[in-house]
């Protein structure tokens, strides 16, 4: 049963809905839920696997740790059947929601049956490839044999009146609405980072060894394979440049025989929190050379791509949203046209060979994130929404 206090009781709460609670790459889940002031926020999901540290955030889920067989087939009957997990429902009425709010439209689909149980309104957040994917592409079952419906499901989201979703970006409200996701249902609101957990560091970029850093999954879309080829184009001009990998992922093999032949580029694997912050400290260059991936997979707003601003190094990227609304292209950085070697190498360049620009642009960033990025602005934003959706006077 949720312990309740006073402090929770005298507001309105919501049901952060995630299948799993909460996979150890969702951060961004967790410090948007922490960031809520007038809400209060409860987790509710299937499965409560303690990967990452909620950091006090309440919880609810139907089971812990892995799953058992009797488990697995009790969940698998539920979505076949098209309901809410076994157990779930009891747990979503003792929470009480006044508002479910579910991560990625593939939780949306499933926290559908608990709003509706609870006649309370479900809010929908859709962060990249659960709307950019080519519905065709689920619909064969090139995402798994779960997913096969997964289009159809969403089509009966967006014709509920009572169901509304929020996209991460411009970009990824146009991809909603190109798939019949009804427009005046479809809320831009940012996520945003919390510009006090990114700070810069001597000495400025402009003024760092000539490091350009890559951080992400080692997947198609992350584009990692394009920035190898403009380094070699790099060194060649900077026999000193560096470049520094740093993630794990399906493509890893693929791209170290690619940087093979370079003795300037580290692939350091996955990497912790704190070894991020080690790692921007070091950089003069953060890239992020993203691609829309052939299953249409694309990128929405790389919280990344902030996070390298906040802490004074310039961006260079051609991440979908990244491009639009995660960077001022020219003032904090560089945006470039996917897939275009001949840019992304002239842009790393010009920020390897002029301090001045490296530490003007470093500076910029921090300013640009606190101004429009903010999580406290962003969750605020996100909270007069919930009130407009719940119908509760602010």
């Amino acid at each position: 049963m949720l312990q309740r206090t006073d402090s929770m009781t005298d507001r309105p709460t919501v049901g952060i809905y995630r299948t799993e609670i909460l996979p150890l790459s969702e951060t961004f889940v967790r410090d948007q839920s922490l960031a809520l002031r007038r809400w209060n926020p409860v987790m509710i999901g299937e499965r409560l696997v303690d990967r990452l540290p909620l950091e006090g955030l309440a919880a609810e889920a139907a089971y812990r740790g892995p799953a058992t067989l009797p488990q697995r087939a009790r969940s698998v009957v539920a979505r076949t059947l098209d309901r809410a997990p076994p157990g779930l429902t009891r747990i979503a009425r003792q929470v009480r929601p006044a508002l479910i709010h579910a991560h990625f439209g593939f939780d949306g689909v499933e926290a559908w049956h608990l709003a509706r149980r609870l006649s309370v309104p479900l809010l929908v957040t859709l962060h990249g490839s659960d709307i950019t994917t080519h519905m065709a592409w689920f619909s064969a079952g090139r995402s798994g044999r779960r997913w096969k419906s997964y289009p159809s499901r969403l089509q009966k989201l967006a014709r509920r009146p009572e169901v509304s979703f929020v996209a991460v970006s411009g970009h990824i409200r146009d991809a909603a609405i190109a798939v019949g996701l009804p427009a005046g249902r479809v809320h831009v609101r940012h996520i945003g980072i919390d510009p006090d957990r990114f700070v810069p560091r001597a000495p400025t970029p402009g003024a760092r060894a000539p490091t350009i850093l890559f951080l992400g999954r080692l997947v198609e879309k992350k584009g990692c394979r394009f920035l190898i080829e403009a380094f070699r184009r790099v060194r060649d001009r900077m026999p000193q440049a560096r470049l520094v990998i740093a993630g794990d992922g399906p493509e890893r093999a693929a791209l170290q025989d690619m940087a093979a032949p370079l003795d300037t580029v580290t692939f350091t694997g996955a990497v912790s929190r704190d070894r991020v912050q080690d790692l921007l400290n070091q950089a003069r260059i953060f890239c992020l050379p993203s691609v829309t991936a052939v299953s249409g997979d694309a990128e929405g707003l790389p919280l990344v791509l902030l996070e390298a601003q906040a802490s004074g190094v310039p961006v260079v990227t051609s991440a979908r949203g990244g491009v639009t609304e995660g960077i001022e292209d020219g003032e904090t950085g560089f945006a470039f046209a996917e897939r275009d070697i001949d840019a992304l190498t002239d842009r790393l360049l010009a920020l390897l060979a002029d301090d001045g620009l490296a530490d003007r642009m470093g500076a910029a960033g921090r300013r640009f994130v606190q101004r429009k990025h903010d999580i406290r602005l962003c969750t605020a934003a996100l909270e007069d929404l919930y009130d407009e959706l719940a119908r509760i006077d602010a």
